[in-house]
């Protein structure tokens, strides 16, 4: 569905679900994610609720993260279509620990807002990103994201309010 020089983005599928549960479940790595699960049956269900439709209004839709060379899914990517008039989107990267500072978060982020701008002319992706999650900060800045917003505590996540910052690019700005 997209494809990068290393990777291969493709819808999830029920046989995926070994695999997510891998890096997924590693709550150390995730402790960002607003979802982490505990058994694989969590993923069966996360895996079931991805719609049928790529580029539906008001649905969240993930994709798999493959390494071309070894076939091997190594993360995923969420896209939020947010509006019912599909103008944007929000999209957010979850990689497994092993694959973290090689470029492939960069990569796939870089190639997924390049899709959603150049072939389903969105006017306007966002991202959510935890304050404390400096390295994901850096890579949206990089991508040329701007901070639209922090929100005190306005998550609530595991028992926890959590503070939130809102990064966005508008089509016209994507180089």
């Amino acid at each position: 569905m997209i494809e990068t020089e290393r990777t291969l983005l493709r819808p999830i599928e029920k046989e995926d679900n070994e695999q997510i549960f891998d890096y997924r479940a590693d709550s150390e790595t995730n402790k960002y994610q607003g979802w982490i699960p505990k058994t694989l049956n969590d993923v069966n269900e996360f895996i079931s609720k991805n719609p049928d439709e790529f580029n539906k209004p008001e649905t969240w839709f993930q994709l798999v993260i493959i390494e071309k060379s070894t076939n091997k899914i190594i993360g995923d990517i969420g896209i939020h279509f947010i509006d019912s008039d599909n103008h944007q989107s929000e999209i957010g990267c979850t990689l497994n620990k092993e694959y973290h500072g090689k470029g492939f978060a960069t990569e796939t982020m870089r190639a997924t807002a390049g899709f959603l701008f150049n072939k389903l002319d969105k006017h306007r992706i966002v991202t959510s990103i935890d304050p404390q999650n400096i390295d994901s900060i850096k890579l949206v800045e990089r991508l040329g994201f701007r901070k639209e917003g922090h929100f005190k505590e306005s998550l609530f996540i595991d028992g926890e309010w959590v503070d939130d910052i809102v990064y966005a690019i508008l089509n016209r700005e994507w180089k």
